[in-house]
């Protein structure tokens, strides 16, 4: 029920990025926690509903370009974890089968 409650709210309220919301605001009014929200958002945007976001927070996109850039933002973030999960398997060549500690660099053990 939340979902389509959020859902109708962000059409109503923040339509378009210049309508954008924090998502303080949305936690708040939703009486969630940001895990929640975000896991919201999520759910909506699987189910195609047009949930875009900016730097200025969370609205209901109103054009294409709105949602194409959320789309792009995505997908940077997507390479960007794509990467550190390509360091930490790097990472685990330097792990044993005994699974000792990695040295710290610099020879810092703390």
């Amino acid at each position: 029920m939340q979902k389509e409650q959020l859902a109708e709210y962000l059409l109503r309220y923040h339509y378009g990025s210049e309508n954008a919301v924090i998502s303080k605001i949305l936690e708040r009014r939703f009486a969630i926690s940001g895990k929640a929200l975000r896991d919201l958002v999520n759910a909506l945007r699987r189910d195609g509903v047009p949930v875009a976001s900016d730097q200025n927070g969370y609205f209901y996109a109103r054009t294409e370009t709105e949602l194409r850039a959320t789309i792009k933002h995505m997908r940077c973030r997507i390479t960007g974890i794509s990467a550190a999960i390509r360091g930490l398997n790097r990472a685990l060549a330097a792990f044993d089968d005994s699974q000792t500690r990695l040295p710290m660099k610099g020879g810092d053990e703390n």
